[in-house]
């Protein structure tokens, strides 16, 4: 039986404060007005150390409200319109519900989890809401732990790491030091200078060139469709990743941070079968001194691309530390901003731009937390709760030594469970054989076990992504209503035998408009708008009209001798 009771807590003694959002919380807030609260709330759940009496659990709780005013801000805004300003209240209150269970709880651990991921549901009124959804658990009075959800434009998940340091130590009775890392209305002072400006600007060029030039996906292959996937939880535990790890980082000199993402991102780009790895790496953004411990949401992505064209694994982690960097250096942004770039650039190019591989590395992160088992598993991997994400292949990072920890989640329909599971195993093979000498790329499926994706004989390598042609002619031909569409193979003869040019520029589409009004303007629209969720699907570079098909509807020679009514790239003008 579960007695349930409710708390609040009265805090008080800031001081009352506002002024404009942090390039950080306007892109959050965007995300959390577009996205389901689900999806872009957090949670975590901190273990409270045994003896502690729950008033004194409460106690500590206040005591972070009135240290960090993040937990005070509230973001008053018009109806229909995104919040320009932040709020810092002086005083107010919260709530804190405590689930007191008679009995022990068998797995107190996974049901606080749970609890968390709960409370993740309701959105967040930001306007008026307390930013944490606090839920204490306890057996027969004794709190076991805290389990809260979060307003992303409050904190992240770094900020909640710094939170549970800091509860921590106040139940230890140990004082806090002053805080120095930027408030959020410090922060957002320092982004207003002429520094922080053009450091928001070298950001979008930064963002520019990756989206003008890489793929617009890294998984594009058969069975990527639509924008959001239900992925079951793997965690990796294994003594053995954390010495191969370890002794990469020794052999090579390099960090074991940025070996880790080296080996990641080789396998990634290996395993769907491009020459770039293009990934979201959101917690590197705090790599300056006064953001490592901000109490914020300072969750802008830090986009890295990184080059696999390279011999060996050495060689991939020597250009990898710089282009790690380079991204750190671009994360901060007006997001209003870059993704207005995001829509032109992509409308121009014809394609859309899918935020599809994230690794998120929080191994660093200042949780006071009992370090991994040092008698843990040699390698395991445990299958977990299913979580929707908007993306393909999810990694977290918790811990690096003396066990190596990760949390992933990738696309079912592109993965097998066993392939889920020798992606991980072959992601600490590959750091295995890297311990004691060079490992050639090359060699990648015979060192890990990973082989690349096989996309069938129709697939074809344009303007730096995977496109499969007839699926473009597909989606264009539903895009407008059935009319007949050729896209002409831009690396195939007229026999569908493929060519030895390599990589095009660009697709060539052919339409039949039946005498019925088609610009290449409307046909470009139409086909962009159908892009979310087709990674395999790019728009031509020109677009033909023609007023019927010919006979030969499958060859490009049969459709250039119909009369062209109409042709062009159709980017003339936005519909």
């Amino acid at each position: 039986m579960t007695k349930t009771y409710t708390v609040t807590v009265r805090y008080a003694g800031g001081e009352e404060r506002r002024g404009p959002v942090t390039m950080g919380q306007a892109n959050m807030i965007r995300c959390m007005l577009r996205d389901e609260p689900e999806h872009i709330n957090i949670h975590d759940v901190w273990p409270v150390p045994e003896g502690t009496p729950t008033e004194s659990a409460i106690d500590a709780l206040r005591a972070l409200v009135e240290r960090h005013e993040a937990l005070r801000t509230t973001f008053p805004h018009a109806p229909g319109e995104a919040p320009r300003e932040q709020v810092v209240a002086s005083g107010g209150e919260f709530t804190v519900t405590v689930l007191d269970h008679e009995e022990p709880l068998q797995e107190a651990a996974r049901y606080a989890e749970s609890v968390a991921r709960r409370d993740r549901v309701g959105r967040f009124h930001l306007d008026r809401d307390f930013g944490l959804r606090v839920s204490l658990v306890a057996v027969d009075g004794a709190p076991l732990f805290i389990a809260m959800a979060a307003s992303h434009a409050v904190t992240d998940i770094s900020a909640l790491s710094v939170l549970e340091e800091d509860w921590l130590a106040l139940l230890a009775g140990r004082t806090l030091p002053a805080v120095t890392a930027f408030t959020p209305l410090g922060l957002a002072a320092e982004e207003a200078t002429p520094g922080g400006l053009r450091k928001a600007e070298a950001s979008l060029r930064h963002w520019e060139r990756i989206i003008r030039t890489g793929p617009q996906a890294m998984f594009a292959e058969p069975g990527a469709q639509g924008t959001e996937v239900a992925a079951e939880q793997l965690t990796l535990r294994s003594l053995r990743g954390a010495r191969a790890l370890a002794l990469v980082a020794e052999r090579t000199g390099g960090l074991p941070s940025t070996v880790l993402l080296t080996a990641w991102c080789a396998l990634v780009a290996h395993r769907t079968g491009q020459s770039s790895c293009v990934a979201a790496v959101p917690t590197s953004n705090r790599f300056l001194p006064r953001l490592a411990r901000s109490v914020n949401t300072v969750s802008q992505d830090a986009l890295l691309s990184l080059d696999v064209r390279v011999p060996s694994f050495d060689a991939l982690l020597r250009k990898a530390w710089g282009a790690a960097l380079n991204a750190y250096r671009h994360s901060q942004f007006d997001a209003v901003r870059l993704w207005d770039m995001i829509d032109a650039v992509t409308h121009e190019r014809g394609i859309r731009f899918a935020r599809d591989v994230v690794f998120n590395d929080v191994s660093t992160l200042p949780a006071d937390r009992p370090a991994g088992d040092a008698d843990g598993p040699a390698l395991e991997v445990v299958r977990g709760p299913v979580q929707v994400l908007p993306t393909r292949v999810l990694t977290f990072v918790h811990e690096t030594a003396p066990l190596l920890r990760l949390g992933m989640w990738v696309d079912p329909a592109l993965f097998t469970p066993e392939e889920a599971e020798g992606f991980l195993t072959g992601l600490v093979r590959l750091l295995e054989a890297a311990a004691t000498q060079d490992v050639p790329l090359a060699a990648l499926t015979e060192v890990t076990g990973v082989r690349p994706v096989e996309r069938g004989a129709g697939w074809r390598r344009v303007d730096g992504s995977w496109v499969s042609p007839a699926e473009v002619a597909d989606v264009l031909s539903g895009a407008l209503g059935g009319v007949p569409v050729h896209v002409a193979d831009p690396t195939s003869d007229e026999d569908g035998t493929p060519d030895e040019d390599g990589e095009e520029e660009g697709l060539t589409a052919f339409l039949a408009s039946g005498g019925s009004p088609l610009t290449p303007a409307e046909a470009h629209a139409a086909l962009m708008d159908a892009l979310p969720g087709r990674p395999g699907v790019l728009a031509p570079r020109r677009y033909v009209i023609v007023r019927d098909a010919p006979a030969e509807t499958d060859r490009t020679s049969a459709w250039l001798g119909q009369r062209i009514l109409m042709e062009g790239a159709g980017r003339d003008r936005r519909m």
